[in-house]
């Protein structure tokens, strides 16, 4: 497969999949072996290396009990940008989905914002991710002067 570029539609489709895998709370395994596969197999879709047939895509909207057109949720958005800035791109990496859970799960608003900005300090310190502007103070992004 050296030299083969990902097909961004494959690429949606796998990461909806892990999306509505962790939603259920299924590991690459488990949801495996519900389709026939090997917990290998389940990663290369879900990063969008190899294709889903039709019949798997069939078989993986069934275990997680979803119409398989969920599945291309934002393939009618496939430019680069837009789709390394979606929140649901977000969404699929790790851990995004349970911090989200966990954040919803708190009531207090003042700590809900506290926890926002100490996670935006760590982001701006460490250079998490070099590629995503700065945040201002309302939540907009910035632009970035080099």
């Amino acid at each position: 497969m050296a030299g083969r570029s990902r097909n961004p539609v494959d690429v949606i489709v796998g990461r909806n999949i892990r999306i509505h895998r962790l939603d259920r709370g299924l590991s690459q395994t488990e949801l495996g072996k519900h389709i026939g596969v090997t917990f290998q197999q389940v990663q290369k879709y879900e990063n969008g290396v190899n294709r889903v047939g039709s019949g798997r895509l069939f078989k993986i909207a069934g275990v997680l009990g979803m119409p398989v057109s969920t599945f291309f949720d934002g393939a009618d958005h496939l430019d680069e940008k837009s789709f390394k800035d979606s929140p649901i791109t977000m969404l699929a990496e790790p851990y995004a989905l349970r911090l989200l859970r966990a954040f919803s799960d708190i009531v207090d608003p003042e700590l809900r914002r506290s926890l926002v900005e100490m996670a935006e300090k760590f982001a701006a310190k460490l250079q998490t991710n070099p590629l995503r502007k700065p945040k201002d103070a309302d939540g907009a992004r910035t632009r970035v002067h080099r």
